[in-house]
């Protein structure tokens, strides 16, 4: 069976993929990479992204013979791509991060309310959604809008506006070619963009205010490295140097937030943060365009089992977020272990 073919899953009737050539398939497979991006800013989660991609090329997979070729092959997939988000976003509840849904606790907190999944915004790896090569420029405008605020800031967009918005600022497309893919006019277009903007300038994100940064950075590593090693010695004096003064720390699923370089510290070392104790790093290539880290902790069976991921925000030389996801089941879509041996 064609390779391309086998990405679409288990679920596809094999009779059915046999009357694909390979020449299509590998038409519509091209595109998985940017519509999981565009995905994943609609949806706010990695593993919805990953299905509504999915279920998009199935779709397309099974509706090829009646495309006709009056747009693009790459604006009927989108097309395709929209209607299964906002599909997807009708029984949907807003994603969000901790800041947004909670004010910060102080270091002596001693209770951390756990909410169900839909409520957080989820950590994406970089090599599933940015582009694989292609102009360096563009590279850093795909990353900085996939940022963990950004992608935030969109959630409160109605996901018609959210999908203007997106395919408008952010992919750059005409406003004629919005318009098309919607089955909308260039007037309507341009008055949900302007009502998108006006609200992400409300809550104060927009694709421009991004920084683009460089992850192969020397002194970004070199801070990495430093965190790392701090982190792991406990070494509190260390970590203060490293975090603005306002750093934020957040734990999903869990509701608590920290904010201030000597809060997050004391309570990583009198609050519950002393759980944190015996952690493991281990370097990610990338999520949400900033560092990332995947944890590991000693468990029962002198193993280290994976517990979260760790998304590292970095402006002016110092840490200004760090994200902590508990969800070691995102593991694998960062292509790491459950478990590594040893403590």
């Amino acid at each position: 069976m064609h390779p391309s073919a086998m990405a679409f899953g288990p679920g596809v009737a094999r009779h059915a993929l046999l009357r694909r050539t390979d020449a299509e398939l590998d038409d519509l497979e091209q595109y998985r990479s940017e519509l999981t991006g565009y995905c994943y800013r609609m949806l706010g989660s990695a593993f919805e992204a990953e299905d509504a991609v999915q279920e998009t090329l199935i779709r397309a997979w099974r509706r090829i013979d009646g495309f006709e070729g009056r747009s693009s092959l790459r604006s009927w997939i989108y097309a395709i791509a929209t209607n299964v988000c906002l599909d997807m976003l009708r029984s949907q509840q807003r994603r969000a991060m901790p800041m947004d849904v909670a004010a910060p606790s102080p270091a002596t907190a001693t209770l951390m309310t756990a909410l169900p999944e839909p409520t957080w915004i989820e950590p994406v790896p970089d090599d599933r959604v940015l582009p694989r090569d292609g102009d360096p420029a563009e590279v850093a405008v795909a990353r900085e809008s996939i940022r963990l605020a950004f992608v935030t800031a969109l959630q409160h967009l109605p996901p018609r506006q959210r999908a203007v918005l997106i395919l408008r600022d952010v992919l750059r497309w005409r406003t004629d070619e919005v318009a098309d893919l919607l089955g909308a006019t260039a007037t309507s277009v341009k008055s949900t963009l302007q009502r998108a903007r006006a609200t992400l300038a409300v809550v104060g994100a927009s694709p421009a205010d991004q920084r683009p940064h460089d992850p192969a950075d020397d002194d970004l590593q070199q801070l990495l490295v430093r965190y790392v090693d701090a982190f792991e010695r406990l070494d509190m004096v260390a970590l203060v140097d490293l975090l603005h003064e306002d750093a934020i720390f957040t734990m999903p699923p869990n509701d608590l937030w920290l904010q201030g370089a000597a809060t997050i510290v004391a309570w990583w070392t009198t609050g519950l943060g002393t759980a944190c104790r015996g952690a493991t790093f281990r370097p990610l290539a990338g999520a949400n365009g900033s560092p990332a880290l995947a944890l590991y902790k000693p468990d029962d069976d002198g193993r280290r089992a994976a517990f979260a991921i760790q998304v590292v925000e970095v402006s002016g030389g110092r840490i200004s977020s760090l994200h902590t996801f508990l969800r070691p089941e995102l593991l694998p879509l960062f292509g790491q272990p459950a478990f590594l041996a040893g403590r």
